[in-house]
């Protein structure tokens, strides 16, 4: 068998398909994916060996972003979202967007909730710390736990108020984007406010966005808020790119008997409805929020740790279904193969 014919396990479709780049001599292997992978190496060199019918691989496993529809600074661009507040959306987009960093690719965080900017503290970043500008015009972004980030945090106090109208807030938006010198980002992921309002049609209508992530909890009326969040995207043309469940269950840290406190089931109904993937289900555990609001969320804090592994898996599956649709059915590059006798 052909390395070439190969199911990705993100994408269950042969990497001849998805045009990934591979060389391979003797037992080495290397491929060039549209989504980093880095942490999943080994999981996909076992993978691999089977199918090759060979007693293991030595892969060498890469990753190339595909082209996409952001700015010269930003490949893509990828809406964290959900209609419901409450749900865990912005202690998801942090964990994603580290998790994207941890397996390999340049990230950067928006902090789009304008009114209630919480990115600053879940990074860790100091109140008072404020943005370099070396022209007076734009912002550098600030960096923290590998990746970049703006926020509204950034530019007030914690206890400011934004007592603004919503053209105020959708032209800050777009200064907060725009005016950001991000650094040559693979993924820029946006956290946005909870609703359907003012700031989701700005920067579903005025930014090139990629894709989104819908953020929902097993709870009937989370749900029902989910499925308007969906509807949202689907009307501007945005295509879903999974759904996120937190507070899957609780586990009992006495027995370690799990409970689905709230629901089971949900976000996968919800995933079923959109044509799109259950990306990752959290259990409602005390140290995310813990970690979160310390400055240092579960990627950075334990990243080879059973939560961590859940975010970074959904990151992968995440920017696997942007590969394959910014491919559009087409080839994504050549395939290259040559063999040679051990």
């Amino acid at each position: 068998m052909a390395v070439e014919t190969f199911k990705d396990p993100c994408l269950n479709l042969p990497w001849g398909e998805l045009g990934a780049r591979v060389l391979t001599s003797g037992n080495q292997v290397a491929v060039t994916l549209g989504y980093p992978a880095a942490g999943a190496r080994d999981d996909y060199a076992r993978a691999l060996a089977e199918h090759l019918g060979v007693d293991a691989v030595d892969l060498d496993l890469r990753f190339s972003p595909p082209s996409g529809r952001g700015f010269p600074q930003v490949k893509h661009i990828i809406a964290v979202a959900s209609a419901k507040g409450g749900v865990g959306k912005s202690t998801t987009a942090v964990n994603l967007a580290l998790a994207l960093a941890a397996e390999g690719a340049k990230v950067g965080l928006l902090d789009a909730d304008i009114y209630g900017p919480s990115q600053g503290m879940m990074l860790g970043v100091p109140e008072g710390r404020r943005p370099q500008s070396s022209d007076g015009k734009t912002f550098q972004p600030i960096k923290a736990h590998g990746i970049q980030a703006m926020s509204m945090s950034f530019l007030i106090t914690e206890s400011t108020p934004m007592v603004w109208r919503g053209p105020m807030v959708s032209g800050a938006l777009q200064q907060l984007l725009g005016q950001t010198t991000w650094q040559d980002l693979d993924y820029l992921i946006v956290d946005m406010p909870p609703g359907t309002g003012d700031i989701q049609l700005t920067l579903s209508q005025r930014v090139p966005v990629s894709g989104a992530v819908i953020v929902t909890t097993p709870q009937d009326i989370a749900l029902l808020d989910a499925r308007k969040g969906i509807e949202m995207f689907r009307k501007v043309d945005i295509d879903v790119l999974g759904v996120v469940e937190n507070m899957s269950t609780f586990v009992c840290p006495e027995c370690g008997a799990a409970s689905p406190l709230f629901g089971s089931g949900g976000g996968e109904r919800i995933a079923e409805e959109c044509g799109a993937p259950l990306l990752g289900a959290l259990p409602l555990a005390m140290e995310i929020r813990e970690q979160a609001d310390g400055g240092t969320p579960t990627v950075a804090a334990d990243p080879d740790g059973p939560i961590a592994s859940i975010y970074r898996q959904a990151a992968r599956h995440m920017a696997a279904r942007l590969w394959a649709a910014s491919r559009g059915g087409q080839s994504a590059g050549d395939i290259q193969i040559t063999m040679t006798d051990d």
